[in-house]
């Protein structure tokens, strides 16, 4: 599938990559085969120095452009008239890609509950065989935040030198038991939904909600709440902030699905650095890209220290942090913060 469209003053281009080479995962598990959707910005330079990578967070997909706008696009600082921009929908989303409601090749049936546990090593591995698909030799700058940023730090350690640059946003090099925890609430909720268990693509959906609901008030801070969801009256019930939490609950449901949910939410668990390697230290210290990591002052979920404790490990590692009442999801949106930390990590270069 090629799907070529003109978004704004530039082209996109969304094409699917068929791996027909198995991906052995880190639980021992193999998958026959596997598919990436992936969308592509502007074009290859001459040198092919001008590849962007970027990697979308939990629930995103490969049009980054779209969710990512600020930075994206004609006269934003990842400029497709400059850079050859390329995102795919990691393998388990429900975008495109391989994920619990495909064909089980070795059942000819949907996966469904019996898709394989994927680790962000293995997001990793799966996106360094679409870059070999590619014959892109060399990446310019890796960028993800949250998942992203985790998945980026995964790959970035077996890219050594095919790699100059890494921006890992809002992110961490081991997920913490506080967002572990986090994490299994919102499980334990779409578990507690009647059809989760069933094998149809809306199994789980009302968990889903309730699940989105508490993941936003991780994403989120406080005083983020304070401002856009107070009260301008006096009232018993209805409350603009338990609306805004439906809503958003609601709003996921429709897009994205609860078995997609668990196995990204379960990758996002399983992200460890260290694993199998040595220390955290250690392995930092062998990625041979120059790194940014960026951290959110109100972050609650990961904490900027974890975004700071990389920068300090890596062998040629850059701190900045974005001020701003938005929490986590800061990263998404504080696009006048982030395009003047990205020129000044450029201009030090």
């Amino acid at each position: 599938m090629n799907l070529t469209s003109q978004y704004a003053d530039f082209t996109m281009t969304q094409e699917v990559f068929h791996s027909i080479e198995p991906l052995l995962l880190e639980s021992g598990e193999v998958l026959p085969n596997f598919d990436l959707t992936y969308t592509t910005y502007g074009q290859l330079n001459e040198k092919k120095s001008n590849v962007i990578w970027v990697i979308h967070a939990l629930t995103g997909d490969s049009k980054a452009a779209e969710w990512w706008n600020g930075l994206i696009g004609d006269d934003k600082f990842f400029d497709p008239a400059d850079h050859f921009i390329i995102c795919a929908n990691l393998l388990g989303s429900c975008y495109g890609s391989t994920n619990p409601f495909s064909e089980n090749p070795n059942t000819n049936t949907p996966y469904f509950y019996d898709f394989p546990q994927v680790t962000t090593r293995d997001l990793g591995a799966s996106l360094e065989k679409l870059r070999i698909h590619l014959g892109i030799e060399k990446i310019q700058t890796l960028i993800g935040g949250s998942l992203g940023g985790q998945v980026a730090l995964e790959w970035a350690v077996t890219l050594g030198q095919k790699l100059e640059n890494a921006v890992i946003l809002a992110s961490t090099a081991k997920t913490s038991p506080w967002v572990i925890g986090f994490n299994e609430t919102q499980r334990m909720a779409i578990e507690s939904d009647c059809t989760w268990g069933e094998c149809h693509e809306q199994a789980g959906s009302k968990g889903l909600e309730t699940a989105r609901a508490i993941a936003m008030l991780t994403y989120r801070h406080p005083a983020d709440l304070q401002i856009k969801q107070s009260e301008k009256e006096e009232k018993l019930d209805g409350f603009r902030a338990a609306s805004y939490l439906r809503y958003q609950g609601q709003k996921l449901a429709k897009r994205f699905n609860a078995l997609s949910y668990w196995t990204l939410s379960k990758a996002m668990d399983s992200h460890d650095l260290g694993r199998g390697r040595g220390s955290l230290e250690s392995v930092l210290a062998s990625i041979e890209a120059k790194v940014l990591t960026i951290g959110v002052d109100s972050d609650l979920l990961f904490l900027p220290g974890e975004a700071q404790f990389i920068s300090q490990k890596v062998k040629r590692g850059t701190y900045k942090e974005i001020n701003s009442t938005a929490g986590h999801d800061a990263f998404l949106i504080e696009f006048e913060q982030l395009t003047y930390f990205l020129k000044s990590f450029y201009l030090e270069q």
